[in-house]
């Protein structure tokens, strides 16, 4: 997840998300860079479009409760007829 974070990082800032940038993130939090990790990202955001994919996201996200998503229904407890009947009589005693 903390090359997807660096990416993001990078995005938000307005920075090119190369193989160097990511690697320089990754180590300046602290962490041993893994090269093919770091390859396999850039090569697969390689004409993506960051905010674009990261709006459409939170509209598809949201889409549930914009659109007023039913609820499922409680159910209704029943209760035994013998406590129904047992009520019944409590209120004959007060």
């Amino acid at each position: 997840m903390e090359y997807i974070y660096a990416a993001l990082l990078l995005n938000k800032l307005g920075k090119e998300i190369t193989e160097a940038s990511l690697k320089a993130v990754i180590q300046a939090a602290g962490v041993t860079a893994d090269e093919a990790k770091i390859k396999t990202l850039v090569t697969s955001i390689k004409g993506v479009d960051i905010n674009k994919a990261i709006s459409e996201a939170a509209v598809v996200a949201s889409a549930p409760a914009a659109g007023g998503a039913k609820q499922p229904e409680a159910k209704k407890e029943e209760k035994p007829k013998e406590e129904e009947a047992a009520e019944g009589l409590a209120a004959l005693f007060g």
